[in-house]
């Protein structure tokens, strides 16, 4: 958990930069997954939300919490950041929810609290998934689940920090994946396919399906370069997670 301070600071530091380039993209439209926006419409990672519990763990600007909000759901945004939060609070509008300052790997809610615990990158990548995976199972109830997108392995495997950019050379070793270093001691967390299994079971939740969200040709990524350009249509580069506590 030493990551917690080093990570809101992070966050705290690049919240403004962050939301003013990318909120104009991910506030657009509702239910967009990942470094490629694709609609949940296409992928069907969480279907109906009316009247569900949700937690979003790393909401950020609430992008998709104030979308599902708008649809029926219960919703609680989740985030290290106060930056963040302020930033999902500002942008609020009539869907209104609670948001809770908090780490995804000490989560401040009791079990069976949520029907859905999700989350677009976010609490998964920026918390070591082996304490927030079981936090996440916690606090859902039987029958809920936890859906989630995180990069793949070999996207942060391919990831030359020297060009920053992702290329088809591989520039770290696949099983050395774990810990990723953000600077000033931040980190963010990859795994394995095989290390992602070990974790969601063993957290005793069920894997009902792994979407390797697939951009069309032409599609720009709007955080990362890949070279070439349609990178993420050859190769999975994100990992979209559909899990069950049975």
């Amino acid at each position: 958990m030493d990551s917690i301070p080093a990570n809101r600071r992070l966050w705290n530091q690049i919240s403004s930069a962050y939301q003013h380039e990318h909120d104009p993209r991910i506030g657009a439209t509702p239910r967009l997954w990942g470094m490629y926006s694709i609609p949940d419409a296409h992928l069907h990672a969480l279907g109906d939300v009316t009247g569900k519990r949700v937690l979003e763990l790393g909401c950020g600007a609430g992008q998709w919490s104030r979308a599902l909000a708008a649809e029926g759901a219960t919703v609680v945004g989740l985030d290290l950041s106060e930056a963040q939060l302020t930033a999902a609070a500002r942008a609020m509008g009539a869907a209104r929810y609670p948001l809770v300052q908090g780490a995804a790997e000490q989560l401040p809610f009791a079990a069976d609290s949520f029907d859905l615990v999700f989350c677009d990158f976010g609490g998964l990548s920026w918390a070591p998934p082996h304490l927030a995976v079981p936090q996440a199972a916690r606090v859902l109830g039987r029958g809920g689940r936890l859906v989630f997108n995180v990069a793949s392995p070999w996207f942060e495997a391919c990831y030359d920090e020297a060009a920053s950019r992702v290329t088809t050379t591989l520039q770290r070793d696949y099983f050395g994946l774990n810990t990723i270093a953000e600077g000033d001691g931040a980190t963010s967390y990859q795994l394995t396919y095989g290390d992602w299994v070990k974790v969601l079971r063993g957290a005793g939740l069920i894997i009902d399906d792994l979407i390797e969200p697939r951009p069309e040709l032409g599609t720009p990524n709007g955080y990362n370069e890949t070279d070439p350009p349609d990178w993420a249509h050859r190769w999975p580069a994100e990992l979209l997670w559909v899990t069950h506590k049975p």
